[in-house]
């Protein structure tokens, strides 16, 4: 049994519908194999759960390609970066700040190594876990212009979502652990 179905199984009583679609969604979708883990794990990363990230890149190793990884760690490391920035632009939401230019490198994006639609798939999932409206606007553009289907910008939310859900049940799950021992932080 892999790590990630591990702390599928960990999950509280409370996150049965996650449990469910969790394995569910990995199961399949409209998206490709290299769809589902490369956004499967680029979400997991920009859930900031260390387990989970690690889990998750561990049983997408299984599936896809180094070069799938590699992207889906890139996205969301870029995105981490972006998403600060850019929702911060949207909050201003006035100029001057919107005629600056961002002198933020962005290398890495012009240097994909599976496809530019999956990159641009995991920035979009990695956008909508960090509530940036700007790059998640800019990243279905990207994915739908790349050809890429609204059933395919949909499951990648659904990926984004659930993986958001794990992650929280997963530390929600270590209090209710202490609540049932009867002890208290």
């Amino acid at each position: 049994m892999s790590t990630l179905e591990q702390l599928r199984q960990s999950l509280p009583e409370l996150a049965k519908d996650l449990k469910s679609n969790l394995e569910t969604i990995l199961a399949g979708s409209s998206l490709s194999e290299e769809q589902t883990w490369g956004t499967a794990l680029a979400s997991a990363i920009a859930t900031r759960h260390a387990s989970l990230a690690k889990a998750t890149c561990d049983a997408a190793k299984q599936f896809v390609s180094a070069e799938v990884i590699e992207d889906a760690i890139a996205a969301a490391m870029l995105m981490a970066q972006n998403n600060v920035y850019y929702r911060g632009k949207h909050m201003l939401g006035d100029e001057p700040y919107n005629s600056m230019p961002a002198r933020l490198r962005m290398t890495r994006v012009g240097k994909v190594s599976s496809t530019k639609a999956n990159f641009e798939l995991f920035a979009l999932a990695v956008s909508a876990i960090n509530s940036c409206e700007s790059c998640v606007r800019i990243h279905v553009s990207g994915v739908t212009k790349l050809g890429l289907t609204e059933e395919q910008v949909h499951d990648s939310l659904r990926l984004a979502a659930i993986f958001q859900g794990v992650a929280v049940s997963l530390e929600a799950s270590v209090l209710l652990l202490a609540s049932d021992s009867g002890t208290s932080s």
